[in-house]
C-alpha cells in the first residue's frame, strides 16, 4: 500500500489539468507496452494492449485476449478537475495589478482556491506561418495568485463568505501593465512561435501530501484518486473478457463534448472493436457491466447533520456502492460488485446522499445515453470536495484499486434470471 500511496501522490502532483494527467496515463501505459491507436485510421488488432484518445484530454484504453468472450468489463472515470479556465483577451490592469480575466470551471469552493500559489496548465495552438502545432503545456512554477480581503478590512469575513466570482476572484499576476500572459508562457516555456489559440487552467500548486499516515490532502482528489485506481487495476490485467478503461474529461462541467461521456467516444470504440474481432455488438453489451468510478462526501466531522441517516461513511470505511435516484446502480450490478468485495474481504458500504441536497450525474449514467449495458456506480468517500485541498482517507484508494483488479479478472453470466460466476 505505501508504494501504491507514494506512486499516486505524484499522480496528483503531475495531473495538473485533464490534458496533462492525459499525459501521464499515456506515459503510463507506454511503458507497460500499449499501443496507440488514432480514430483517423483503421485499425488491425494484432497485439492485446491498446489505446485510443479523443482531443488529447479523453482516453479509452483496452486489453484483448486470443480466446476472447463476448464481454466487456468497463470502468470509466474522469480526469478534469474544479479549477479556473482563462478566458480570452485575458489580461486587464486594475489598481496597480495585472489580471487575469478567469472563469470558474465547474463546481468549485470558492474560498478554497484563494491565498494559494497558483500554476498554469492547458494545451496551446502554435502558429508558424500557414501551420498550427499542439502543444500540452505545464509552467510547473507559481504564476499567480488570487489574495483575499485581510480580516481587519472584511469584519464579516469569518461570517459572510460572500465571495463574488467576477470580482473577488481575478488573479494578480505582475505589476507591468505592459506584461501578458503570451510573455509570461514564452519566457517559462522557451516558445518562439505565436500563440494562436489555448485552452488554458489555473490549478491549485500545493503538493500531496499524507497526515498521520491516515489521510491524504490534495488537489484534485476529485477524481484522480479513483482514476489512478482503476489505471493500475487495468494494467496488464488480461483475461477472456475484453476489459476496457475509458477516462472522460468535461465530467465537471457535464459530460457534454466531443471527449466527454455524453459522447460516441466509447460506443465508437467498442463498435470497432466489436467489428475486427468478429463480435456481435449488442449481444457483448448485454454480457458486459459498466462501471462508472468517483468519488462522494464522507460524513463531515463538525457537520453530522448533513449526513444520510444511515449511508454516510467515515473516511477509510472502505469502497462505496452509490445508490441514488440519479445513479445507475440496481440490484444485479450491486450484487456482482458485492460478491467480488466479499470474495476477496474487501470492505464496503453504501452511500445515498440527504433527500434535501443535489446529487451529480456519473460517467456511466451520461455514457448510458449511447449504449445500453448493466451498470453500477462505485466510490470513495473525501472532505472538502472542489476545494483548492480536498482530503482522503489513505486506505479507501487501495481498497478500490484492488477491488477494481479483482473485477477485470472475473468472468460471470447474466441470464436466466441467474448471476452465475464461472
Amino acid at each position: 500500500m505505501k508504494d501504491f500511496n507514494n506512486n499516486l501522490l505524484e499522480f496528483l502532483n503531475n495531473g495538473t489539468c485533464s490534458f496533462t494527467t492525459l499525459l501521464e496515463i499515456k506515459k503510463i501505459l507506454d511503458n507497460n507496452g500499449y499501443q496507440e491507436l488514432s480514430e483517423f485510421d483503421s485499425w488491425d488488432l494484432e497485439n492485446d494492449k491498446y489505446y485510443v484518445i479523443r482531443n488529447d484530454a479523453s482516453i479509452i484504453a483496452f486489453n484483448i485476449n486470443k480466446n476472447i468472450k463476448n464481454q466487456f468489463n468497463i470502468i470509466c472515470t474522469h480526469n478534469d478537475t474544479p479549477a479556473f479556465t482563462i478566458k480570452p483577451n485575458p489580461e486587464y490592469f486594475e489598481n496597480g495589478y495585472l489580471k487575469l480575466n478567469v472563469a470558474p470551471y465547474g463546481g468549485i469552493l470558492n474560498y478554497g482556491f484563494m491565498d494559494r500559489p497558483l500554476g498554469i496548465a492547458g494545451r496551446l495552438i502554435l502558429k508558424n506561418e500557414n501551420e498550427f502545432t499542439k502543444k500540452i503545456i505545464d509552467t510547473k512554477d507559481s504564476v499567480a495568485i488570487i489574495p483575499s480581503i485581510a480580516i481587519h478590512q472584511n469584519d464579516s469575513a469569518n461570517s459572510n463568505l460572500d465571495i463574488n466570482t467576477e470580482i473577488d476572484l481575478m488573479p494578480i499576476i505582475s505589476q507591468d501593465k505592459n506584461y501578458s500572459l503570451s510573455k509570461l508562457l514564452k519566457n517559462k516555456l522557451n516558445i518562439n512561435e505565436e500563440i494562436y489559440e489555448y485552452d488554458l487552467f489555473l490549478y491549485n500548486k500545493d503538493l500531496a501530501t499524507i497526515i498521520n499516515d491516515e489521510f491524504i490532502a490534495s488537489p484534485r482528489i476529485d477524481n484522480l484518486t479513483c482514476t489512478y485506481a482503476a489505471l493500475e487495476a487495468f494494467l496488464n490485467n488480461i483475461n477472456d473478457s475484453i476489459n476496457v478503461l475509458a477516462v472522460f474529461n468535461s465530467e465537471e462541467i457535464g459530460s457534454n463534448t466531443l471527449e466527454g461521456a455524453d459522447s460516441n467516444f466509447l460506443i465508437d470504440t467498442l463498435k470497432k472493436i466489436c467489428k475486427i474481432l468478429d463480435l456481435e455488438l449488442t449481444t457483448t453489451l448485454a454480457n458486459s457491466l459498466i462501471i462508472s468510478a468517483d468519488n462522494t462526501h464522507a460524513r463531515h466531522p463538525n457537520h453530522d447533520e448533513l449526513s444520510d441517516h444511515t449511508n454516510t461513511p467515515l473516511l477509510n470505511d472502505g469502497i462505496l456502492i452509490m445508490k441514488e435516484m440519479n445513479g445507475t446502480t440496481n440490484s444485479i450490478t450491486s450484487s456482482i460488485f458485492k460478491y467480488i468485495c466479499e470474495k476477496n474481504k474487501l470492505p464496503y458500504t453504501y452511500y445515498t446522499s440527504r433527500n434535501d441536497f443535489a446529487t451529480g450525474s456519473t460517467q456511466a449514467g451520461a455514457s448510458l445515453k449511447h449504449l445500453s449495458i448493466n451498470s453500477l456506480d462505485v466510490g470513495l468517500p473525501m472532505l472538502a470536495m472542489h476545494s483548492g485541498l480536498e482530503v482522503i482517507g489513505i486506505k479507501d484508494t487501495y481498497l478500490l484499486y484492488k477491488a477494481f483488479k479483482k473485477f477485470y479478472q472475473i468472468k460471470y453470466q447474466m441470464k436466466d434470471n441467474k448471476i452465475k460466476f464461472i
